[in-house]
């Protein structure tokens, strides 16, 4: 999965030390910058734990609602035909029905 390809995590990120050189980048400004990107990936990990639990929540649901009885079809198909004999009735009167 995609969590599991990651190779770094925000902790890994905050405890990263560079080495300096005589004319090495400025200390302060990559630690600044390094915050945003611990922020940012620590967003990105929670949205995924979150999407992970409604992925759960929904798989569990379908699987409920699969296995939950409905009405059948057969009671389904004897409604509408006693609703279109209703009709019937009304529209033709009793002499339809009789025949």
């Amino acid at each position: 999965m995609y969590v599991d390809r990651l190779k770094l995590s925000g902790k890994d990120i905050l405890e990263k030390n560079f080495k300096t050189g005589m004319r090495g980048y400025n200390q302060e400004e990559v630690d600044e910058f390094l915050d945003v990107v611990i922020q940012d990936y620590e967003v990105f990990q929670q949205e995924i734990e979150r999407l992970k639990q409604e992925n759960e929540r929904l798989k569990k649901q379908t699987d409920q609602s699969r296995t939950r009885p409905t009405a059948s079809n057969h009671q389904v198909n004897y409604d509408i035909l006693k609703r279109v004999s209703n009709l019937e009735k009304a529209v033709f009167g009793k002499k339809y029905a009789d025949s």
